[in-house]
């Protein structure tokens, strides 16, 4: 009867451990979930530096535009001066023509040879006038080409400082936002590390890059040997960082779990080390949603198996949970894309 018993008891265990394994295509889809953070997170990390190059560049294009610009406007000065010395030169030229008419209209007396003087005289002023007309003319077209020149200058000119200044507006409201997330990322590090002071030499570490906090527990602070249930001294420390996180709103949380590369033993319901870091990461997620006022959606249990190990060398630290903290980043990419979908319309053409 004893031994009866004592199966039924096991068939018991190994059903329930069977409706709590995760599907495969649940891996999958967590893997994505975390992949896709990445990139967003990469893509995010690169966006200022783009912008800032965008700067430059357009920088250097105004700046060069603001050289064209003096540049026609001293050939505009130096024309017109040119323009304005002819018109004169024209205008004594026309007196002298016309001084010259009277004067012979007058001396119908003076001898032949005087005549023939003026008379060359005259048609020189008016070879001379007509030269000079002819090149009045050409220095109005001249100058008028140079006013167009100048006019469609000065136009990109203040379109390109226009789209310089609304680059630079963005990335300072970029730089602030991600001032304000690193510094609130920092403070809730520190939080966390008072919090978690007491489990310091117990396998538990936090640390922030990537503009993330990484809570790291080993595997042997939180649970037996191949199992998925959490012991005594690990509820106490995941109560307690739950009790930090339930008042962050503007945070996702993903639980990761992590093995070594020993294969798993005995005939269970965990076949392998994928199965156990999932399990491992989905009891974490639960006894955090039951020990606090944590919002569920902000939630994602994930296993990553013996993939990602941090020392090759001793493998208990390769078995851990890591409790990733990412800030929320919708109001960066909003700014983001808000540049983006404006960038085509307002982006000046480049200077000839």
């Amino acid at each position: 009867m004893m031994i009866l018993f004592r199966n039924l008891s096991m068939v018991l265990a190994c059903l329930w451990l069977i409706t709590s394994c995760v599907p495969q295509r649940k891996y999958a889809e967590l893997e994505n979930n975390y992949e896709k953070s990445e990139e967003e997170r990469n893509y995010l990390s690169g966006a200022v530096k783009d912008l800032e190059v965008e700067k430059k560049e357009l920088a250097g294009r105004a700046e060069k535009v603001q050289s064209d610009y003096e540049k026609l406007d001293n050939d505009y000065k130096d024309i017109k001066e040119d323009y304005d010395y002819l018109k004169d030169d024209y205008r004594k030229l026309t007196e002298f023509k016309n001084q010259l008419m009277q004067h012979m209209a007058k001396s119908a007396v003076t001898s032949k040879e005087e005549n023939q003087k003026l008379l060359r005289k005259m048609i020189e002023a008016q070879e001379d006038l007509q030269r000079k007309e002819d090149a009045l003319k050409q220095k109005e077209t001249e100058l008028r080409k140079l006013e167009q020149e100048l006019n469609g200058t000065k136009k990109n000119l203040d379109e390109l400082d226009i789209a310089l200044k609304k680059r630079e507006k963005r990335i300072n409201e970029l730089e602030a936002m991600i001032a304000e997330k690193d510094a609130a990322a920092k403070a809730l590090r520190d939080k966390i590390a008072n919090a978690l002071l007491n489990f310091k030499d117990k396998g538990l570490t936090v640390t922030q890059k990537n503009g993330r906090i990484y809570v790291s527990m080993e595997a042997k602070l939180l649970f037996p040997s191949g199992s998925t249930t959490i012991n005594s001294e690990g509820k106490k420390a995941l109560v307690e960082l739950s009790k930090v996180l339930e008042s962050q709103n503007d945070i996702t949380i993903l639980v990761e779990g992590h093995t070594d590369t020993d294969k798993m033993k005995g005939t269970g319901c965990i076949k392998d080390n994928w199965e156990l870091s999932v399990m491992r990461a989905t009891a974490v997620v639960k006894l955090m949603m039951s020990s606090s006022k944590i919002d569920p959606a902000t939630l994602t249990a994930a296993g990553r198996s013996e993939y990602i190990p941090v020392d090759e060398t001793d493998k208990s630290k390769n078995r851990r949970i890591e409790i990733i903290l990412t800030p929320n980043l919708d109001k960066l990419f909003e700014i983001l894309d808000e540049g983006s979908s404006t960038e085509n319309s307002d982006s000046p053409s480049a200077p000839e």
